[in-house]
């Protein structure tokens, strides 16, 4: 089998089971086995697959057939420019969550120190300490398998004397550190919603970092009520939100006298997904 066909293969495979952007998926997963660029397919489309090459094409199609994400697949994903490693057991970084890396910069100034909770692969925070200097960050998960993706992203990234990272339930131990930003994308899909998502989400993506319970504000009020114990006067606390949940969680913040300059910001397809406010 030649290349194009094979590409041409997995793209039927993909279709037939309603897979989005099947074109894509077969491509990037025929580049992966191949060890091929986008190129290859217009320049060199009758290049003969190996033996090895045709049986473990059609094994990662299956397994894309069966909805298991591209990334989970290719154990990589791209986000703000870089790299990063991904399995089960993190969150795949989405391109949504780059508005939240772009809000903090914003605010983001050399020396600054970051708390990142629910760090997931520590997508957010490295992101932050790539594109700044002499930044710190201190990352928290509750997944120790979490925070094992998330350290090896800070080596494979250069980062590792930048980023500390600490197993625990949301904060990190109250020894009277103080932060400029504090950022997180924290579960926040209602539970029942979860088995409404499509199986890329609801069947392999981590529960654990869906999860928001009834209403999906529940790790907001622990933000909002806790977080002022970490941030510097004038610090800011940058959150990615759900599409409809700017107004509930804007009020949150409006109901508590300890912040201010509170404000909702769109992403580029004009829906709610960062909140920003500063503590006093």
């Amino acid at each position: 089998m030649n290349y194009k066909e094979a590409y041409e293969n997995g793209i039927n495979k993909l279709s037939r089971v309603g897979i989005p952007d099947a074109g894509l998926d077969a491509r990037l997963l025929l580049e992966y086995v191949c060890n091929t660029s986008h190129s290859t397919l217009y320049a060199h489309p009758d290049k003969e697959l190996t033996e090895k090459e045709e049986k473990d094409y059609e094994a990662l199609i299956a397994r894309r057939e069966g909805r298991e994400p591209v990334a989970y697949i290719l154990g990589n994903q791209d986000f703000m420019g870089l790299n990063f490693r991904v399995n089960e057991n993190v969150l795949i970084p989405e391109q949504d969550t780059e508005n939240l890396v772009e809000e903090a910069l914003r605010f983001c100034e050399d020396g600054m120190r970051v708390l990142d909770l629910c760090t997931g692969s520590g997508c957010i925070a490295l992101s932050i300490l790539n594109f700044s200097n002499d930044t710190k960050a201190v990352c928290t998960d509750i997944s120790d398998k979490a925070l094992a993706i998330a350290t090896e992203n800070s080596e494979r990234l250069g980062l590792k004397e930048r980023a500390e990272f600490i197993h625990t339930d949301l904060f990190p131990p109250k020894d009277g550190s103080r932060y400029d930003l504090v950022v997180s994308n924290p579960p926040y899909i209602a539970s029942d919603v979860i088995e409404t998502l499509a199986p890329e989400v609801k069947d392999f993506e981590p529960r654990l970092a869906l999860d928001g319970d009834d209403d999906g504000l529940s790790f907001y009020r622990r933000i909002v009520n806790e977080v002022p114990e970490y941030l510097y006067s004038n610090g800011y606390l940058i959150m990615e939100i759900g599409y409809d949940q700017g107004q509930a969680v804007k009020e949150l913040l409006e109901q508590d006298e300890r912040y201010h300059d509170i404000e909702v910001i769109k992403d580029y397809s004009g829906n709610d997904r960062v909140v920003r406010a500063c503590f006093y």
